[in-house]
């Protein structure tokens, strides 16, 4: 069996462009998210074009208790993950905290921390059992600084930060690698989903400027798994040329 690969969020985005690199390098692959005509497209387009397996997997990261079935419902060889990509994440809306919904925080908490430490606590036991395995969190220039309005959703990316180094400490002694890619603008759904739908809004973050591709930063995290055993990317910050930090670019 070809090594596998599962890929969380891998309806758009990131996740979907982290499916096709893996499946162009003979990776099986098992993809999860919430929108199973997404999932089910995805499957028949990569092994219609690859050599790969894909099994998709329909279910929220929020909820631990599905997470825990279906992992445990696999087939012993699906179980044998070599990587998992946590990459499901949102973040909903720009407003200063005292003007925050607690239902947009709780979904970002509950996605982007809670998910993250669901499917690594789920699926690390697994790579134990191996003694082998690469955890690679997608994080954000957000969990490096914060801006202005970013508060809950830079909190969670900041926790993200500090949860992949204490996982690195962790897992080293299982011989299990863990690895940080964390961007900065990327030109996927991410700021459609953050404006509810406004696409107005959403092009506005990317004007003037050529932000990363999905694909951009797939290859890097392509790359973290390629290097020899002994060789471990702790933390990667990958921006586009045009932006700075959080808050400066280079808007023509």
């Amino acid at each position: 069996m070809n090594k596998i690969a599962l890929i969380t969020g891998a309806t758009s985005g990131i996740g979907k462009a982290c499916a096709f690199k893996f499946a162009q390098n003979g990776y099986d692959l098992i993809i999860t998210g919430r929108r199973k005509e997404r999932l089910l497209s995805i499957k028949k387009e990569i092994e219609l074009g690859y050599t790969s397996n894909v099994l998709p997997l329909n279910f929220d990261v929020q909820d631990k208790e599905q997470i825990q079935q279906t992992i445990d419902s696999l087939d012993a060889g699906w179980k044998k993950i070599d990587v998992l990509i946590n990459n499901a994440g949102l973040a909903l809306d720009l407003k200063p905290i005292n003007e925050g919904n607690f239902t947009d925080w709780d979904i970002m908490i509950d996605t982007n921390i809670k998910g993250v430490l669901y499917m690594s606590n789920i699926v690390s036991k697994l790579m134990i059992e191996r003694e082998s395995g690469h955890i690679i969190n997608i994080g954000s220039i957000a969990g490096k600084e914060v801006y202005p309005n970013g508060n809950v959703y830079c909190v969670t990316k900041h926790a993200i930060d500090g949860l992949t180094k204490a996982m690195r400490i962790d897992l080293m002694k299982h011989k299990i690698k863990v690895t940080q890619i964390a961007p900065g603008a990327v030109g996927t759904e991410f700021s459609e989903v953050r404006f509810k739908g406004d696409q107005e809004k959403a092009q506005k973050v990317y004007d003037g400027y050529k932000p990363l591709s999905g694909e951009d930063v797939a290859d890097v995290v392509y790359y973290a798994t390629t290097l020899p055993p002994h060789v471990n990317i702790n933390d990667l910050l990958i921006m586009p040329m045009a932006q700075a930090n959080a808050t400066i670019f280079d808007r023509k």
